[in-house]
């Protein structure tokens, strides 16, 4: 019987070789957008989850302290020096997200931007980050938050006084929330665009709704990088997204704390 010969293979004519390259890039045009809705709902996934942590570590507090956390304790202007200590729910809530060392460094009767405090204030921290946002500004050398604590709403009338939960200088007890838990967002995203003040340590992460969700604007609102809308942390400890489209009334009322509005709850459980 003939052998063939030694050392001589048959390759790709380049015909065949143009068909491979033509299927695969057919392929890849397919398959791409699916992948990146994929890879856009797994981080949304994730962002809901951090949410849903940060809920539970102001559950935590209300436990341990009959209270939610004061929003901000001794606020003062980005431009004031001083020794008012700014300090935020976010850093009051560590020791119930696991984050007991870094709590445990900071020292709550400094300024939240002293030196001694420093090194803990540089500490990231997974769970206050959005895998979608999109920010840049603020202090280098601060852990960043791309979640802001909700202090009340101006669409419907001035925030004076404050309608939120997490306000300045003071904490409520579950009873004072008399719109319900279930209908008041106490946290939401703030992550899309710039926020010098999105620091887990620093008290300025509050804001006032004064606009439609992921309304393109200067101030700290609402926003996220997910389509269609933000996610936000309501009272009871669920996380919804709220639609861009939804009625800016029925965000303002899920804003206020004790509006006794009539309303309808944005967003949906997922």
């Amino acid at each position: 019987m003939e052998r063939p010969p030694v050392g001589r293979h048959r390759g790709l004519t380049l015909i065949e070789l143009l068909v491979v390259v033509a299927v695969i890039a057919t392929l890849t045009t397919v398959l791409m957008p699916a992948v990146q809705r994929a890879l856009a709902a797994a981080r949304r996934v994730a962002c809901l989850n951090h949410l849903r942590h940060v809920g539970c570590g102001l559950h935590g507090h209300l436990l341990a302290r009959r209270r939610f956390p004061i929003g901000c304790l001794e606020w003062r202007a980005s431009w004031q020096p001083g020794e008012a200590r700014c300090l935020a729910w976010s850093a009051t809530i560590l020791p119930w997200l696991d984050e007991q060392p870094t709590f445990a460094r900071i020292d709550f009767e400094r300024p939240f931007d002293h030196p001694v405090n420093a090194a803990a204030a540089a500490e990231r921290v997974p769970l206050f980050l959005c895998p979608d946002a999109d920010r840049s500004g603020g202090p280098a050398g601060m852990g960043r938050t791309d979640y802001g604590g909700l202090c009340g709403e101006r669409i419907s009338s001035p925030n004076v006084p404050e309608k939120g939960v997490l306000v300045h200088d003071r904490g409520f007890a579950e009873p004072e929330i008399s719109d319900g838990l279930s209908r008041t967002i106490l946290v939401a995203e703030c992550a899309r665009g710039p926020w010098p003040d999105g620091q887990w340590i620093n008290g300025r992460n509050l804001f006032d709704q004064a606009y439609a969700v992921n309304w393109p604007t200067w101030e700290d609102e609402i926003r996220s990088r997910h389509v269609g809308g933000a996610h936000a942390l309501f009272g009871d400890g669920a996380v919804r997204l709220v639609d861009e489209s939804v009625d800016t009334l029925v965000l303002a009322a899920a804003c206020t704390r004790a509006g006794h509005e009539p309303l309808t709850t944005p967003g949906e459980k997922p």
